[in-house]
């Protein structure tokens, strides 16, 4: 892989999205921005406080990594399998002197950036309607992007083994929307079943989730054990996402 032809692969996806952004931001911005007014208003009417802190103020950070999440996933799971089936985009890039393994680290940094963009918009917007209690937040920026790594390779290594694009209908089904549900955003995950809680416990976004919240809090490092297992998770599942890929690409 050579990092320069990679992040040339991240120009190209930034230059397209400059240019139909407008069409994204519903998803990645909106969707999250609706979940936080309806369950932290709505929910939160009823739910006066977790843990001693209101409600709408316990699932904000959560929102950002749920936001975080899929944003990443979206854009290596039907982006990057558009990309490579349909618009033959990475036919054209390809036949460039980019090779093989800098497209898939492309894909992945780009991904990562995605990840890191949309959950710092909503950490501005959670920001500004007063939702966080420390500016310490900001500092967990540098690791939505590690986490982004993470679902940006889960989401290709789906791609490389996926017969179809409806047969993302499972991996969002059986995969993102439990994690979504049980990664701690809207209650504690102690309070889950013990075999629950432990599978919880090997999801990324439930490291994710305690990151912001302790930033969000002012109190970065009770999310130490968090941090370490989010950069260990990255560094172990890039291997297979190249792997995988370049033999669905090869073949």
């Amino acid at each position: 892989m050579r990092l320069k032809r990679a992040f040339s692969v991240w120009q190209r996806h930034a230059k397209v999205y400059t240019k139909l952004y407008r069409s994204s931001i519903a998803l990645n911005f909106v969707e999250p921005v609706l979940y936080l007014a309806a369950l932290g208003l709505g929910l939160g009417a009823y739910v006066k406080e977790i843990k001693g802190v209101p409600y709408i103020n316990f699932i904000a950070p959560g929102i950002i990594a749920s936001s975080a999440m899929f944003a990443a996933t979206y854009e290596c799971s039907y982006g990057t399998y558009v990309r490579m089936t349909y618009q033959k985009t990475f036919d054209a890039i390809l036949a460039t002197p980019v090779n093989v393994s800098d497209l898939i680290a492309g894909e992945l940094m780009w991904g990562a950036t995605k990840s890191m963009l949309y959950g710092t918009i909503i950490m501005i917007v959670i920001s500004a309607f007063g939702l966080v209690s420390s500016p310490v937040l900001a500092l967990a920026v540098p690791l939505l992007f590690i986490s982004g790594l993470i679902f940006a390779e889960i989401s290709l290594i789906f791609v490389a083994i996926v017969p179809g694009i409806d047969s993302f209908n499972y991996f969002y089904t059986l995969l993102m929307t439990p994690m979504f549900l049980f990664s701690g955003i809207f209650f504690p995950v102690d309070t889950l079943p013990p075999l629950v809680a432990r599978i919880a416990f090997f999801t990324p976004l439930y490291h994710l989730v305690n990151i912001c919240r302790s930033f969000s809090s002012g109190v970065p490092m009770n999310s130490a054990l968090d941090i370490l297992w989010i950069a260990a998770v990255a560094f172990f599942l890039a291997p297979y996402a190249f792997r995988l890929m370049k033999k669905r690409l090869i073949r």
